[in-house]
C-alpha cells in the first residue's frame, strides 16, 4: 500500500514539475522549487527522470550578473508529435504539431463521398505515412485526436454524423486496431473550446466556443472542464428553437438557431436574393467594402439572431469568455460592437466576448492539444504559438 501511495505522490509531482515547465517556456530547478512548494531533492529526482525520458532538456540563459550562469529547463518540442484530424463533410485537414503546439506540417484532403468504410482506410493510410515520416523523433506520433462534425458520445463512439448519415460507428477502436497508437475521438466544437483554452484564454476557466460555419455547435468548459452532459450531447445549441413556426430542420423541428445564424444559413439565403449561386466569403467582403444593400440587410438580419441566441446561451450558462468561430463576423468590421449592444439584458452577464482567431484551423489545433495533453498525463495545458503559425 505504502508503496503504492508512494507511486502515485511521484506520479502527481512529475505532472505538476512538467505542467510548469510548459507553462514558463524555460524555468531553473529553483525557480520550480519556488513555484510547486516541492523540495530541492524532489525536483533534483523528477528532473533527472525527465532529462532520462529526453521530456526535457537544460540550457544556459543569457546572464548579465557576475557568477554561475543559471541552468535552465525547458520541454523538448521536436521529442514527439501530434496528429490532429479535422473530419469535416467535404475535406478533411491533417496537422502535425510538436509538443508546444507548433504547427509543423499539414494536408488537406477533398473528401468524394461519405462511405464510412472508404473513409477509415484512407485515415488508415494516411495516419501510417504520418508515423512514417516522423519515426525519426523519440517518441514518433505520440497521439492522434480526430474532430467530428457530429455527436460523440462519453466513450468516444460516434452516435451520429448529420452530414455523413453515419449511425452508431466506433471509430476510435476501429483505427487503434490497425494503428499502433492511441486514438482520442472528440466532438469538433469541443475542440474548438478546447483550442481557445489552451492557445490564448489560458485564465478563463468558464469558456464557450460557439462554431458557426456548416451548423453551430458549442463547446463550452465549466471550471476549467469540457462539459459533455449525460451521453456527451451537450452543446448541441444549435437546435435551440428561436422561431417555433420556422423553417424545417433535419433534426425533426422547426425554427432551430443554425437555421438561422450559420454561415451556410447565411450563404444559402444571399445566393437565392442575388441570383448568384456558390458565393464565397471574398464575394461577401467585396459586397461590403460596396455597401451592397442586399448584403448589408442580410447582415444586419444575420447579427440580430446570433444575438438572440448568445442571449440565451448567456441566461443559461454565465459564461466569463464567449469566443464566436466565424469568417463571416470578421469580414464585417461592425459585427462584435453590434452583437454586443444587443446583449442588453440586465439579467444575461458575461465578461468578455471575442470573434476567433483561428477560424476553420480551432478543431484541428484543439485535437493536437488534446494529445499533447493526454501524451504528457497534465492536469492543464497552456502554450502559446504565434498566430500566422496557425495553418
Amino acid at each position: 500500500m505504502e508503496l503504492g501511495v508512494a507511486a502515485y505522490l511521484k506520479k502527481i509531482n512529475k505532472s505538476l514539475i512538467l505542467s510548469k515547465i510548459i507553462k514558463h517556456g524555460m524555468i531553473s530547478r529553483s525557480d520550480l522549487a519556488n513555484i510547486t512548494k516541492l523540495t530541492k531533492a524532489t525536483i533534483s529526482a523528477q528532473v533527472a527522470d525527465l532529462l532520462e525520458e529526453e521530456l526535457i532538456m537544460e540550457s544556459h540563459q543569457e546572464y548579465a550578473n557576475v557568477g554561475r550562469k543559471p541552468i535552465m529547463l525547458s520541454l523538448r518540442q521536436n521529442a514527439g508529435y501530434a496528429l490532429g484530424i479535422d473530419l469535416d463533410y467535404r475535406n478533411i485537414t491533417f496537422t502535425i504539431c510538436d509538443l508546444k503546439g507548433n504547427p509543423v506540417h499539414s494536408d488537406n484532403v477533398e473528401l468524394e463521398n461519405s462511405n464510412y468504410d472508404e473513409i477509415l482506410h484512407f485515415l488508415i493510410t494516411q495516419i501510417r505515412g504520418y508515423q512514417e515520416k516522423f519515426s525519426h523523433s523519440c517518441f514518433g506520433i505520440v497521439g492522434v485526436s480526430i474532430g467530428v462534425h457530429g455527436t460523440v458520445k462519453n466513450d468516444e463512439t460516434i452516435s451520429f454524423v448529420p452530414q455523413h448519415k453515419w449511425y452508431n460507428k466506433d471509430l476510435k477502436r476501429a483505427l487503434e486496431k490497425n494503428l499502433n497508437t492511441v486514438v482520442y475521438v472528440e466532438n469538433n466544437a469541443n475542440l474548438c473550446s478546447f483550442a481557445e483554452k489552451v492557445f490564448k484564454f489560458h485564465q478563463s476557466n468558464n469558456l464557450i466556443s460557439i462554431s458557426m460555419y456548416s451548423g453551430i455547435g458549442i463547446g463550452f468548459l465549466i471550471n476549467g472542464e469540457l462539459v459533455k452532459g449525460y451521453h456527451g450531447y451537450a452543446g448541441e445549441m444549435g437546435h435551440m428553437i428561436i422561431n417555433p413556426n420556422g423553417k424545417p430542420c433535419n433534426c425533426g423541428n422547426f425554427g432551430c438557431w443554425e437555421l438561422y445564424a450559420s454561415e451556410v444559413s447565411f450563404f444559402n439565403e444571399l445566393s437565392e436574393k442575388l441570383n448568384k449561386p456558390k458565393l464565397t466569403h471574398e464575394d461577401i467582403e467585396n459586397l461590403v467594402i460596396a455597401r451592397n444593400p442586399a448584403v448589408m440587410n442580410q447582415i444586419d438580419e444575420f447579427i440580430k439572431y446570433v444575438s438572440m441566441g448568445l442571449n440565451n446561451i448567456i441566461n443559461i450558462l454565465n459564461p466569463e469568455t464567449l469566443v464566436l468561430n466565424s469568417e463571416l463576423l470578421n469580414l464585417f468590421p461592425e459585427a462584435l460592437n453590434l452583437i454586443k449592444s444587443n446583449l442588453k439584458s440586465s439579467i444575461s452577464n458575461y465578461k468578455e466576448i471575442f470573434i476567433s482567431d483561428f477560424g476553420t484551423n480551432a478543431c484541428v489545433m484543439g485535437a493536437c492539444a488534446l494529445a499533447i495533453k493526454n501524451f504528457l498525463d497534465i492536469p492543464e495545458l497552456s502554450l502559446s504559438i504565434k498566430q500566422d503559425k496557425c495553418i
